[in-house]
């Protein structure tokens, strides 16, 4: 199945090249969770802030389905 992947500000090197020039969709496993998907990115889990699933906060173990949409945010920091 496909999902759409949207990692936001510095999170964004972690997509693979073709997906990050692409249409951002990513081909991932039937009960894959958000949290499993990205530890298949190698996104180091202490730079994840926010997670959304569809355009709702979710938590990371929720279970992707088929053209979900996935936005991820990392901790912002400024003064």
């Amino acid at each position: 199945m496909k999902v759409e992947v949207n990692l936001y500000a510095t999170l964004a090197r972690y997509l693979p090249e073709d997906v990050r020039l692409g249409d951002r969709m990513v081909e991932v496993s039937d009960g894959l969770t958000i949290n499993q998907l990205l530890q298949e990115l190698s996104i180091p889990s202490d730079q994840i802030k926010l997670v959304f699933l569809n355009g709702v906060h979710v938590d990371p173990d929720t279970i992707l389905e088929d053209g979900s949409r996935i936005g991820v945010f990392p901790p912002v920091g400024g003064g």
